[in-house]
């Protein structure tokens, strides 16, 4: 199934999202001939009780300025998305939504979970809670973009995909395959050295399977060489200038705090490219 819908989170506060996220979302969905809907909320600040009876300062009054200028930035944003979408011809809509600080997660994951793709952009000094959310709870695949402006526009001349024979490698593999489809050139990387890979099959014959879908594959093999294994696929990615990262995305929540493998946690605090991540 081809990315024909694909949601693109903004994020309104604390700080609002660089227009260079709606952008690349903007790109994306032509690359892809996707409908782009651009959701953003007017987030209010929550504030317990205790602290709005103390007469040491103007809570009340701090929390309708906190929350007027979220609704700006909302709006903002959304107007810029409108105007970037309509220079490029896409298919598109705007969604404002009115919601507390910690609603946003929730609201984000319940419009994802109706969408093919979410673009969730991560900012490196952010808490990675909404990215983390929508990866998690949605049940669909995750584009998670930098922040930072990027040298080149998306495309898709490279998508590297990153290979363990995990059931979670496998899962984003075929959550990528309308990326892995049309891209001009597909890596499958498997770092060597850094676990027990259990299985007792190639990756030849991954690249066999994806042959048969009219995909042309390189095969790479890197060794970890005792590096922590979110570096190696970083310098990997950027030595052999991949456009997009496939891998498959490691952890579980407890009580809203995910526990993230290794892989996850590096690359999803600082992601050096945009990365679909599957789980």
């Amino acid at each position: 199934m081809a990315f024909k819908d694909i949601l693109l989170a903004l994020t309104s506060y604390p700080e609002p999202t660089p227009v260079s996220v709606v952008e690349d979302a903007v790109s994306v969905a032509a690359v892809l001939g996707a409908h782009l809907a651009a959701l953003s909320c007017e987030a209010r600040v929550q504030v317990p009780g205790h602290f709005l009876s103390g007469s040491f300062a103007n809570i009340p009054g701090i929390i309708a300025a906190e929350a007027e200028k979220s609704g700006k930035n909302a709006k903002d944003l959304l107007a810029a998305f409108d105007a970037a979408a309509e220079r490029s011809g896409i298919l598109h809509e705007t969604i404002l939504e009115k919601c507390t600080t910690f609603e946003v997660p929730d609201l984000l994951v319940d419009y994802a979970r109706i969408r093919d793709l979410t673009i969730v952009p991560v900012h490196e000094s952010y808490d990675q809670w909404y990215a983390e959310a929508v990866i998690f709870g949605s049940g669909r695949p995750t584009l998670v973009v930098p922040e930072s402006p990027r040298s080149r526009p998306f495309s898709l001349r490279t998508v590297a995909v990153a290979w363990d024979f995990s059931r979670a490698a496998a899962r984003a593999v075929s959550d990528a395959f309308p990326l892995l489809e049309i891209a001009k050139r597909v890596r499958v990387v498997t770092i060597v050295n850094e676990k027990v890979l259990d299985t007792k099959r190639s990756a030849e014959e991954l690249a066999k399977n994806l042959a048969r879908h009219g995909i042309d594959v390189v095969l790479d093999k890197v060794d970890a060489k005792g590096k922590p294994i979110g570096e190696v696929i970083e310098a990997y990615a950027l030595s052999h200038v991949v456009d997009v990262l496939v891998m498959g995305a490691y952890g579980h929540s407890r009580l809203r705090e995910f526990i993230l493998g290794g892989a996850t946690k590096s690359l999803l605090s600082k992601p050096p490219l945009p990365i679909l991540f599957s789980h």
